[in-house]
C-alpha cells in the first residue's frame, strides 16, 4: 500500500468494524484519533474543515475516514488530489463500496487504487493454524472485536448492535429508503438463505413488496458489505443454471447451521483470495459455483481472467469425493478439484484432493 500511496490515492472499503480505522491510523503511524491528519466524518468536529475544504498543511499523508457519508465527497477529494496530489498522499476509507458510490458524481477513475479489507482469515490469526483456531473462527467470525474477545455473550451483543447500526445509520446516510424496518427484516432472514440458490421472488412475497424493491435492497446490503452473491459457472458440456446466485454473509458467524456456516467461512476466505489478487496484481478474479439443471453441485470455482483455477467442495468430515465432483471433472476444463473438511485426514481419491481446510489454506496461500 505504501508504494500505491506514492502514485495515486488509495481507497479502502470494507464492512463496519472490520478494522479500517485501525489500518488507516497504522499507515499514518499513530494511534491518536485526534491526529490533525486524520479526519473522520463521524466526528462532528471534523466536519467543518471538510465542508469548507480546509485541510491541515505540512502533512505528507491525509486520512479521510467514512468520507463517503459526506454528499460532496467525490468532488472534494478530486479537487484535493488534482491540486495537492504531488505533495500529499491521500487515504480514504469507508464502510461502503467506494467504487460504487463514486459513479454518482465526477469520475475518479485513474486517480486511485482500491483495496477491500476483509475479516480475519485463518492464516492471519496463526502462523501455523490448527483446529482450535478454526473452531474460534467458526464460532465467533473473523471480525476483530468478537474474535479477539472469545466471549460468547459479547459476541451476541456485538451481533445485535452491528446489524442495527448498519441498517439504521449507514443505510440512512447513504440511501433513500422508506421501509427501513423491512430492510432490517430482510437482513435478519439472510442467514437462513446461505448456501442455496437465492429466490428474490420468494423474498418479495415474504416481505409483501415488489421484486424490484427486494433486488434493490439486496444490492444496497451488498454495497454496505453485509452480504455477497456468487453466480453459477458455465461450461459447454454441462447444462448449468444461468441466473440463480448463491448468497453468503461477510460475517459467517451469523449463519445458524454448522455445515452452512463452514461453507460460508470457506466462501469468505476464497472471496478474500480473489479480492487480494485483484486489488494487488490487477487480474480479473471471480468466485463462482457449479450447479446444473439436475441439481448436481460443487460449492465454489475460483477463476482468473475467465479461466478456472480450481474448484472447492465443503464437507464436515473426510468423506470420499462427491459424485458431482467426478461428473464435473469429466465435463469441464477445471484443472484441480479439492474437497475440504474439518477433520485431519489428507488423501487423494480419483484425482481429487481431500484435505483439512487448515492445510488447504496454507498450501493455496490464502491471505
Amino acid at each position: 500500500m505504501d508504494d500505491d500511496l506514492k502514485q495515486k490515492m488509495v481507497f479502502v472499503g470494507g464492512p463496519r468494524q472490520v478494522g479500517k480505522t485501525t489500518l488507516a491510523l497504522d499507515v499514518l503511524g499513530t494511534v491518536d484519533r485526534n491526529h490533525p491528519a486524520y479526519l473522520n466524518w463521524d466526528d462532528i468536529h471534523a466536519r467543518t474543515p471538510l465542508f469548507e475544504a480546509k485541510f491541515p498543511g505540512g502533512e505528507s499523508l491525509l486520512v479521510f475516514d467514512e468520507l463517503h457519508k459526506f454528499p460532496r465527497w467525490r468532488n472534494l477529494i478530486k479537487g484535493l488530489y488534482d491540486t495537492q496530489g504531488d505533495t500529499t498522499a491521500i487515504l480514504v476509507t469507508g464502510s461502503a463500496r467506494l467504487d460504487h458510490f463514486r459513479k454518482a458524481g465526477d469520475s475518479l477513475q485513474g486517480r486511485y487504487h482500491y483495496y477491500r479489507l476483509h475479516p480475519f482469515s485463518l492464516n492471519e490469526i496463526a502462523s501455523e493454524p490448527n483446529s482450535g483456531d478454526l473452531d474460534d473462527l467458526i464460532q465467533f467470525g473473523g471480525f476483530p472485536e468478537p474474535l479477539l474477545s472469545g466471549n460468547t455473550r459479547m459476541w451476541r451483543r456485538w451481533q445485535c448492535e452491528r446489524i442495527s447500526r448498519v441498517v439504521y445509520e449507514d443505510l440512512r446516510d447513504l440511501e433513500s429508503v422508506r421501509e427501513v424496518a423491512l430492510v432490517e427484516i430482510l437482513a435478519e432472514t439472510l442467514p437462513d438463505k446461505v448456501g442455496s440458490p437465492l429466490s428474490i421472488n420468494n423474498l418479495a412475497k415474504d416481505l409483501h413488496v415488489a421484486h424490484e424493491t427486494v433486488k434493490r435492497w439486496l444490492e444496497i446490503l451488498e454495497n454496505l458489505y453485509v452480504c455477497f452473491r456468487i453466480l453459477p459457472f458455465a461450461a459447454p458440456r454441462i447444462r448449468a443454471v444461468k441466473k440463480e446466485a448463491k448468497l453468503y454473509l461477510w460475517d459467517w458467524s451469523q449463519v445458524p447451521g454448522k455445515g452452512e456456516r463452514f461453507e460460508n467461512l470457506v466462501a469468505g476466505h476464497l472471496l478474500k483470495y480473489c479480492h487480494f489478487i485483484e486489488d494487488t496484481e490487477g487480474f480479473k478474479m471471480e468466485l463462482r459455483y457449479i450447479r446444473d439443471t439436475d441439481r448436481r453441485e460443487v460449492d465454489f470455482v475460483v477463476m482468473r481472467e475467465r479461466e478456472a483455477l480450481f474448484a472447492v467442495e465443503c464437507k464436515s468430515g473426510p468423506k470420499s469425493p462427491s459424485r458431482a465432483i467426478e461428473y464435473f471433472r469429466e465435463r469441464t476444463a477445471i484443472p484441480n478439484f479439492y474437497q475440504v473438511h474439518l477433520s485431519d485426514r489428507d488423501y487423494v481419491s480419483n484425482g481429487t484432493r481431500v484435505l483439512p481446510f487448515t492445510t488447504f489454506c496454507q498450501e493455496i496461500g490464502l491471505p
